[in-house]
């Protein structure tokens, strides 16, 4: 019995993961995928600016 054998074990290295090239589909979906965050950012910013959505106005209490 060594003393190493009770404390806690090192993990496994994970094997190193290789660069996948990427093909002309996986770089149009990135492309893509870069425009419409691009496009969702903006929508974003422009919707923050205005107010409420519904304009119902001033809201009345029940009682009478």
């Amino acid at each position: 019995m060594s003393g190493r054998e009770g404390g806690k074990k090192k993990p496994l290295k994970a094997p190193k993961k290789q660069s996948k090239e990427m093909d002309e589909d996986d770089m149009a979906f990135k492309q893509k995928q870069k425009e419409e965050q691009k496009a969702m950012d903006a929508l974003k910013a422009k919707a923050s600016g205005k107010g409420p959505l519904c304009g119902s106005g001033i809201k009345k209490s029940g009682k009478k």
